[in-house]
């Protein structure tokens, strides 16, 4: 996976490839997907969620040029498997989860994979999570129409985030960095995420 899907397309952070070579991925899908574990492709993991192709997560997570101090907002727990390589890379990993199946799951996986600095959330990834904010980067893995206001009030000054943003069919990665209060956005990748949910009227 590393060799043939992550360093032919360019990922080049020594320490986004070793985490991505570390954590076994097939202890974050369904029973059935474990053979497709690491092919180039999102996988189902129920309750119409996916865990993202490799790819992907990578390039996300080398997109955010992650200090081994930072803080990170992870909204969209799903499985748990991008919080895990989160988790190799920064010192505290906060995840927030809309499905409280899916975030059982992905904590029970963490934590019986001993990951000691991520914090899971059942809740409404629009709110993010004021408690522990501000974040030194943010990383949302399901696509909101815009970028929510909240989310970027919890960013710090000189964070960065990224964010895929648009419908179901149109969507473009975005990688935002917050200078003096300012949004700088740059598009990076089309791509198709699933739909950010929102607790009933709070969006």
């Amino acid at each position: 996976m590393v060799q043939q899907q992550l360093i032919t397309r360019g990922i080049n952070d020594q320490r986004v490839l070793a985490a991505m070579a570390k954590v076994p991925r097939e202890e974050f899908v369904t029973p059935e997907s474990r053979t497709a574990s690491y092919e180039d492709r999102p996988l189902a993991i129920g309750y119409g969620q996916t865990i993202s192709q490799p790819y992907m997560v990578a390039f996300m997570t080398e997109q955010l040029r992650l200090k081994p101090s930072d803080r990170v907002l992870e909204v969209g727990t799903g499985s748990g498997y991008q919080a895990a390589i989160l988790a190799d890379l920064v010192l505290e990993v906060y995840s927030i989860e809309i499905v409280e199946p899916l975030a059982k799951n992905a904590e029970t996986t963490l934590q019986r994979l001993g990951y000691k600095n991520v914090h899971l959330k059942i809740g409404d990834g629009y709110n993010g999570w004021p408690e522990t904010a501000p974040f030194d980067a943010i990383i949302v893995t399901c696509a909101p129409d815009k970028v929510p206001q909240s989310l970027v009030d919890q960013l710090k000054d000189g964070g960065r985030m990224i964010i895929p943003v648009g419908d179901r069919f149109a969507q473009e990665l975005y990688l935002l960095e917050k200078k003096n209060g300012q949004l700088k956005e740059s598009a990076t990748l089309p791509v198709r995420f699933v739909p950010m949910a929102s607790e009933p009227d709070k969006k």
